[in-house]
Parts: structure tokens; C-alpha cells; sequence
């Protein structure tokens, strides 16, 4: 009996030290997560326009097949490269660090040039021959590739903010709850937005009372407006995100001049004021961040257009898209 119940004691003891691991790993999941706020809202921002144009009742059947791809990418793919890379090429965290902010930097200065340069009508303008079956298949499987590009952006960063030296069990414990914790909040985000005026024009046509029929026409309304300003604070998040990435980088490969600068800017502003010092340091760093992320973002547009898409195209056998 006393065998017994120090076998119990023991299972216990475990039990308590496995619990405090997972309860640590979760909270290291939401730290790290945190870190990855820019790529979060560009993609909670970027994928109701892939439900435009369906019917009401295949909004939520798209955007689940979109969560579904997105948790296969982050599952199946990006967590093991990223265990790869945390055990044998810890070196290669961040240059690809570095390379996903300038991802980020590159999408976000695309947006803000596309708003003094429009895009030309390109040959997506003709979709009506196609089925919507197909079309529907089409945008999924465009969705999921670029949730692709955000998911491994996620995930690096995720496994660059997690404590170094742990065990590679809490590891990829901390990375799957930062996959499946990030993919439950973006796809649970755009499912209440692409869905939300449906609901309020169900409530202005037929709730009982006055009052919940205007909250209706108003939630109609006001969700043009809402998609408008998630593009922009998505924009303006990735460049500021990807631009605070790569002069992160940059410090850490031997550049240290504009990374400290910034650094000297934010606390002379935060000893400025009396209050909300902590406020005033982000809101400067993140400013000449975002600064620095658009102008470099700007920078890297003709890199890509005539040097990364040609060589690509020549690669893949892809033609240019006729105009």
C-alpha cells in the first residue's frame, strides 16, 4: 500500500509538472503570438474580399475551407521546418525573419502606391463564364497560398520570441497553440464580419422592436465602413510590423545605427510627457518603423516587378497576366 501510494504521489507530482509546462507554453503562445499582430490583422483584413461576389450562403462554407488550408499550412508544413529550423539552423531565424518583414513591408507599400496608381483591369474582370464551383475552388486555393506566406511569416516569428534553450516539446506545444490559437481568431474574425450584414439586415427586417431595426440598417450601413478601415490598419500594420522586423534584424547582424536611433527617439519623446510614457515610446518607434518600412517597401516594388516576377515566370513556365 505504501508502494502504491507513492507510485500515486509520483503520477501526481508529474501530472502537476506536466500542467505548469502546458501552462507555460500557453502563455508563451500568447506572448509570441502577440509579436505577430501586423501579419494577424492583414490577414483578418485581406480575406472577406475572397467571399465577394458568392452567395450569403456559401460565405461560411468558403472561409471554413480557407481555415481548414490555413491550419494544414501551420500544422503540417510550417511546425515541423520550424522545429527543423530551432534544432539544427537556429542562424536562419533571422535572415528568414528579415525576408518575411520584407514580405510585409513589400505587400503593405504595394497597397499605399495602388492608391495614386490604380491597377489596370486585369483578366480576373472576367469570371462570368466560369462556374462557381470553380471559381469558388479558385479563390480557396488562392487564399490558402497566401495564407501560406502569412502563416510562415506567424510562425517564425512566434519561434523567434519563445525563450531559447527549452525542451522541443514545449516548443512545438507553444507553436501549435500559436497556429491553431491565431487561425481560431482570424477565420472566427472574418466569419462575424462577412456575415455581419446579413445579421443586420435580418434585424431591420425583422426584428420586433424599433430600436433593434435601426441597430440593424445601421450595422448595414456601417460594414463598408468597417472593411475600409481594416484595410488600412491592416496596411499600416504591415509595414510598421515588417518594418520594426527588419530593423530588428539588422541590429542583430552588426547594423546597429537606425535601430538604436529610433530606439534614442522613443525614450527622448517618452521623458517629454509626464504621462503615458510607455504609450508615447511605442507610438514613436512605430512610427519612424513604419517610415522605414514604407520607404524600403517602396524600394523593394521594381526590385520585385522587374527582377523577382521575371525570374519567377522564366522558373514556373507562368505567363503575364494580359491587361
Amino acid at each position: 500500500m505504501s508502494g502504491l501510494l507513492a507510485l500515486l504521489d509520483d503520477v501526481a507530482g508529474i501530472a502537476k509538472i506536466a500542467a505548469t509546462s502546458i501552462d507555460d507554453a500557453a502563455g508563451q503562445a500568447v506572448q509570441a503570438g502577440g509579436k505577430a499582430a501586423g501579419a494577424l490583422i492583414d490577414d483578418a483584413a485581406v480575406t472577406p474580399k475572397y467571399v465577394h461576389g458568392f452567395k450569403p450562403a456559401r460565405e461560411l462554407p468558403i472561409v471554413g475551407k480557407i481555415a481548414w488550408g490555413s491550419i494544414i499550412n501551420k500544422m503540417v508544413f510550417l511546425l515541423p521546418a520550424a522545429l527543423l529550423l530551432s534544432a539544427f539552423a537556429p542562424w536562419l531565424i533571422t535572415p528568414l525573419l528579415m525576408l518575411g518583414g520584407s514580405y510585409l513591408c513589400f505587400e503593405g507599400a504595394e497597397k499605399v502606391y495602388h492608391l495614386f496608381k490604380p491597377h489596370e483591369p486585369d483578366a480576373e474582370g472576367h469570371v462570368a463564364a466560369e462556374t462557381a464551383d470553380h471559381l469558388e475552388e479558385k479563390r480557396v486555393k488562392s487564399a490558402v497560398k497566401t495564407d501560406f506566406i502569412l502563416s510562415a511569416e506567424i510562425m517564425t516569428i512566434g519561434l523567434a520570441a519563445l525563450p531559447e534553450g527549452q525542451p522541443i516539446w514545449m516548443e512545438a506545444i507553444a507553436l501549435a497553440l500559436i497556429g491553431i490559437g491565431v487561425t481560431v481568431l482570424v477565420y472566427g474574425s472574418v466569419a462575424m464580419i462577412v456575415k455581419a450584414d446579413d445579421v443586420g439586415l435580418w434585424l431591420a427586417e425583422n426584428a420586433n422592436f424599433g430600436a433593434t431595426r435601426a441597430f440593424g440598417r445601421g450595422m448595414v450601413k456601417f460594414m463598408p465602413w468597417l472593411m475600409k478601415a481594416l484595410m488600412i490598419v491592416g496596411t499600416a500594420a504591415m509595414i510598421w510590423v515588417g518594418g520594426n522586423i527588419v530593423l530588428h534584424g539588422l541590429a542583430e547582424l552588426g547594423l546597429h545605427a537606425p535601430y538604436d536611433w529610433i530606439h534614442h527617439q522613443a525614450e527622448a519623446a517618452a521623458h517629454a510627457v509626464a504621462t503615458a510614457q510607455g504609450f508615447v515610446s511605442w507610438a514613436v518607434t512605430a512610427f519612424f518603423d513604419g517610415i522605414f518600412g514604407l520607404a524600403y517597401g517602396l524600394v523593394l516594388i521594381p526590385v520585385v516587378i522587374r527582377v523577382i516576377q521575371p525570374i519567377y515566370r522564366a522558373i514556373t513556365g507562368k505567363q503575364k497576366p494580359a491587361h
